[in-house]
């Protein structure tokens, strides 16, 4: 076994690990074949976070529940096969669309339609007509008008 499958089987069981983690420990509902890095922070105050079927969350990535400072506690849901770029934030209440990629260090501050790209602070969609499936861009799209 060379020393790059070794690691790919170590992260994988991290990942699994951290999907069986979010779901028994602190009670969110994530689908099947969701990988979450280890390195990525789901909200742990709030019970709820939905991940559909298929998600690949990176690392340094943060989903939010809950906001102390409003006073706000909703749990955002993310659809089906939906990639969630590394450092990039979630805040709490949004709605996420099936087949979206979300740039590295995007913040999602408003619900985003499905089958897009979106990119920036706030994150605003960039590309629409999207496909991902298995955490990988199958069709890139064509740029929103």
């Amino acid at each position: 076994m060379t020393l790059g499958a070794f690691r790919r089987k170590i992260w994988l069981l991290t990942s699994k690990w951290e999907v069986w983690k979010y779901r028994h420990i602190y009670h969110h509902n994530i689908g099947n074949d969701v990988i979450i890095s280890h390195k990525a922070l789901l909200d742990k105050g709030i019970r709820g976070i939905h991940i559909g079927d298929g998600t690949r969350i990176l690392a340094g990535s943060m989903i939010l529940a809950h906001d102390n400072c409003r006073d706000y506690f909703v749990p955002p849901i993310i659809g089906e096969n939906c990639i969630i770029g590394t450092n990039a934030m979630i805040m709490p209440g949004v709605n996420i669309g099936n087949q979206v990629v979300v740039g590295a260090g995007s913040i999602v501050t408003k619900d985003i339609p499905s089958n897009c790209i979106v990119v920036g602070n706030p994150a605003k969609v960039v590309k629409i007509d999207v496909e991902v499936r298995e955490g990988k861009i199958i069709n890139n799209g064509r740029r929103k008008e």
